[in-house]
């Protein structure tokens, strides 16, 4: 659905992206991670049509998105800060954004407003960064788009309305097959929602594909292992306590717990990383800064 090839990106003297690649498969909801600096916002810029690539392209079905009001059309876009014009209310940018998607539903957005508890008549600027989100979500759910992309978009949210928004995110994947880019810092929440996920560092895509798979691929154990381990273990990071060791080692659970127990461990159990795990051990994997705190 929506492809990024070999994407490149300077402003002055930085290079905030170096080829970078992704893919965002037809209704799935996709995850895209990384520190601050990695270039995801400007990956989305690019998805968006807001920045022209140095190098590489953004298509979206085969068709470019930059210049192309066609692709534009079939995405709706919900930025960390959210744009609104001076003086105006709910019901001012419905107009506005009706006027820009022809499938916008006027029904479903009075169902959301209600829904939400919004005053579609009060003035923007006195809304809370939360209150805006939930405005921009209303919009951008109300076009009926094709595509959402997300911007940490439940930033500013209590529990309870993150837990709708989310809620309503996925009925729209369900019913309608939305495809769904998100970038955000909540790890924990990402990994209830999305089923592929893509990690960038410096620019780059460090690594993407489903998070089955990327679970599948790297264990954590923990044992005594009085003899030692195999020298060709592949182990991202290794630690202890005491004699109880705790390894994270990147390969199928099955193979590895077959090697291991070729080395006769006084006792040993696999567990599975969570998403916020995975993230720290792959970026301590290319040293990134907090690599130290994995000591």
């Amino acid at each position: 659905m929506i492809r990024v090839e070999n994407l490149s990106k300077r402003f002055e003297k930085v290079q905030a992206l170096d080829a970078c690649s992704l893919h965002v498969p037809k209704g799935s909801v996709y995850g895209l991670l990384g520190p601050n600096g990695a270039g995801k916002s400007t990956v989305i810029r690019h998805i968006t049509g807001i920045y022209q690539a140095d190098a590489g392209q953004v298509l979206i079905d085969g068709a470019p998105v930059y210049d192309n009001p066609a692709a534009k059309a079939r995405f709706a876009y919900i930025p960390d800060e959210i744009f609104h014009f001076h003086s105006s209310n709910l019901r001012d940018m419905m107009k506005f954004t009706r006027g820009l998607y022809p499938g916008f539903d006027s029904a479903l957005y009075e169902e959301l407003v209600q829904l939400f508890g919004l005053d579609p008549k009060a003035n923007l600027r006195g809304f809370s960064k939360g209150m805006l989100k939930q405005a921009a979500f209303i919009l951008a759910i109300s076009s009926r788009p094709e595509i959402l992309i997300l911007d940490e978009p439940v930033d500013g949210l209590d529990p309870v309305m993150r837990r709708q928004v989310w809620s309503l995110i996925l009925r729209e994947v369900a019913q309608r097959q939305v495809t769904v880019l998100v970038s955000s810092h909540n790890l924990r929440e990402l990994e209830d929602v999305c089923d592929h996920v893509g990690i960038m560092h410096k620019g780059k895509m460090l690594l993407q594909r489903s998070l089955s798979e990327m679970q599948e691929n790297i264990v954590k154990v923990q044992g005594v292992f009085p003899e030692g381990l195999p020298h060709d273990l592949p182990v991202l990071h290794r630690s202890n306590v005491g004699k109880i060791e705790t390894l994270i080692l990147r390969g199928e659970p099955k193979i590895i717990e077959q090697r291991l127990e070729e080395t006769k461990p006084v006792f040993m159990e696999l567990m599975p990383l969570n998403l916020e795990e995975i993230f720290i051990y792959e970026l301590g994997g290319v040293n990134y800064d907090f690599k130290s705190i994995l000591l």
